[in-house]
């Protein structure tokens, strides 16, 4: 069964035993104006719904997905921001704690962390949610990472996007996706990604 959770300004759809796709990135990975215009359509997609006193449709659901995707991904892959991830010590704190609970709170299927944004497929365990999952992810490495750079204030962006695995062809599709990414951003011997054996 498949839930709708509304959680600050994203819809996020959840199921019992779901397999998620996860992308969260550093707060000033984003240019102001795009997050605006973001926002402005997401606000008008969401509204309309709302207006109407009914779900998202598909295809509004489907048009959100692509706004994320086309535009936000773009900008994340040509590097905009601080990019503090591409500092080795800090990509390894992140994919560190990505990989720490593997078995334990969840199954971690594959990771990548990008120099502005980090992306993850992973199933959690039955009494993990998915927003424990990224709150655990985020503050720890967000509090190290502080740490390292003697810095203070927001390091991760609060929102993350996450899209809900439909199918095994979907999931292999996905992984492909993540652990190509490093490459399709011009990015040579990328050392913080992986995938785990598939049982």
């Amino acid at each position: 069964m498949v839930t709708v959770r509304s959680r600050g300004k994203l819809p996020h759809w959840e199921a019992a035993r779901g397999i998620y796709f996860v992308t969260f990135r550093l707060s000033d990975s984003l240019p102001r104006a795009v997050v605006e215009a973001f926002e402005f359509e997401r606000r008008n997609i969401v509204s309309t719904a709302n207006a109407m006193r009914r779900d998202l449709s598909s295809h509004e659901r489907k048009r959100l997905a692509e706004l994320f995707g086309e535009k936000i991904e773009s900008y994340l892959d040509a590097g905009s921001g601080s990019c503090f991830l591409a500092k080795p010590d800090i990509a390894s704190k992140v994919a560190e704690a990505l990989r720490h609970f593997h078995g334990v709170r969840y199954r971690l299927f594959a990771w990548c962390v990008m120099p502005n944004h980090v992306y993850v497929v992973f199933q959690p365990f039955t009494d993990h949610t998915l927003a424990r999952v990224l709150h655990t992810w985020k503050s720890y490495t967000a509090k190290e990472a502080n740490h390292l750079l003697a810095h203070s204030g927001d390091f991760w962006q609060r929102e993350y996007h996450d899209h809900l695995i439909r199918d095994e062809a979907e999931l292999r599709r996905t992984i492909q996706y993540v652990l190509r990414n490093p490459q399709k951003a011009g990015l040579r011997n990328w050392l913080w990604m992986g995938a785990t054996a598939r049982e």
